[in-house]
């Protein structure tokens, strides 16, 4: 039987091979992304009008802001959404130097903005003050994208991956811890480390380094009096209700008022300085108080849509680096939304970690949706399925010898 023969009779198997596939961006992602946004801006400024009345003598200084930059976020996640991300990895060590001069010059005196016995914030001229330790969240979860990507094997090797590995985040991790701010030098430990495991590191080298950040991070939390007092409103909450336990308590005093329903949207009793930061890390309490239970399982719905969408996007990226990006974008908002609903539900101690898109926090919205728009453009190139190739000389719809017309 001839090679045609063979072909036109079925015996011979089709070449399958993978598609990459340039088009629009993912519009479920960035439609949830934009209720996430909308629901945000209405609850910033529903649990702070209160003590933004009281402390800054205007209700909407908080809602103002958060405005301003989610205005600017949104407009920079558009332009990254069009941009290509494999720019990214040529300048990921541009990006890596401004962030370490960003932290670097939060210390300095004069520049550093101090506020809460922290030193956390840069201001430049009349604009709101910044942070550019969330700046270097998404800064190093670029770069460490780019570098494992580069690797390849290497990272499996002790000398050549996880010591250089180390290296880098620690000295960032420690800037960082200088200001100081372990929220988020743990959010950095967690993002690196779910990338250098994606990217192939051993798991052994993975377990010592996660053992050895818990270690770290109870030393520190030993060490320093308000973490202590974090650990303690956790566990003995009910002992010191009026003390250490109030932030702790109050929470659960919000989510328990706005039972299944909810009390309705702004008639919340516990922002009125019943719960510290009900703006912060504890805006979650102000939405299951006004909209109940129904209301926070409708946000974290939200929530698990963006982080399937996300899942999607990994799993089909055109190349390492777009999956790595991925990846950390998505261990991002994952781990910060377990670490601030545990914290408010009282599954985990407090620690202070804002929930994305929600929580008041200029910086910290306006670097959350720079990272989705990278996801945008990472979903813009993607990969599908096998898919069988048609051997030549045989057109679309072409019968078969043995199956005869269709």
């Amino acid at each position: 039987m001839s090679k045609r023969a063979a072909v036109t009779s079925g015996n011979a198997r089709p070449v399958s091979h993978a598609r990459t596939v340039r088009h629009g961006p993912d519009y479920g992602l960035l439609t949830t992304v934009l209720v996430l946004v909308i629901l945000g801006l209405v609850f910033v400024y529903s649990s702070s009008y209160v003590f933004a009345g009281v402390e800054y003598g205007d209700p909407n200084y908080f809602i103002k802001r958060q405005a301003m930059f989610g205005a600017l976020g949104l407009v920079g996640m558009l332009a990254l959404m069009q941009f290509d991300y494999r720019h990214l990895q040529r300048l990921s060590p541009l990006l890596m130097l401004g962030a370490l001069i960003g932290l670097g010059a939060v210390l300095v005196p004069g520049v550093g903005v101090e506020a809460n016995g922290a030193l956390r914030w840069i201001q430049m001229g009349p604009l709101p003050p910044v942070q550019p330790s969330e700046f270097a969240k998404l800064a190093v979860l670029i770069y460490m994208a780019a570098w494992l990507a580069s690797r390849g094997d290497a990272v499996k090797d002790f000398s050549l991956g996880v010591i250089p590995f180390v290296g880098m985040v620690g000295f960032v991790g420690a800037l960082v811890m200088l200001e100081p701010d372990l929220g988020t030098s743990v959010m950095i430990a967690i993002i690196t480390g779910t990338l250098f495991f994606i990217a192939g590191a051993r798991v052994v080298h993975v377990l010592v380094l996660a053992g050895s950040g818990v270690l770290a991070a109870s030393l520190l939390i030993l060490t320093g009096g308000y973490r202590m007092q974090r650990i303690l409103s956790f566990t003995s909450a009910e002992e010191d209700p009026t003390g250490v336990g109030f932030q702790t308590l109050q929470l659960l005093v919000a989510f328990g008022s706005g039972g299944v329903w909810g009390m309705g949207l702004g008639v919340s009793r516990q922002k009125f300085f019943y719960i510290p930061g009900s703006h912060t890390d504890g805006v979650l309490a102000i939405v299951g108080e006004e909209l109940g239970l129904v209301g926070v399982l409708v946000v974290l719905g939200l929530f698990l849509v963006l982080l399937w969408r996300g899942w999607m996007i990994m799993r089909r990226a055109a190349d390492p680096f777009g999956s790595l990006l991925a990846a950390g974008v998505l261990a991002w908002f994952a781990f910060q939304l377990l670490i601030n609903v545990g914290g408010v539900t009282r599954l985990i101690p407090l620690t202070g970690i804002p929930l994305p898109f929600l929580s008041t926090g200029g910086s910290s919205l306006l670097v959350t949706l720079l990272a989705v728009g990278i996801l945008l453009s990472v979903s813009k190139s993607a990969v599908f399925e096998s898919v069988p190739e048609r051997p030549r000389g045989v057109r679309r719809g072409a019968t078969s010898a043995a199956g005869g017309a269709r």
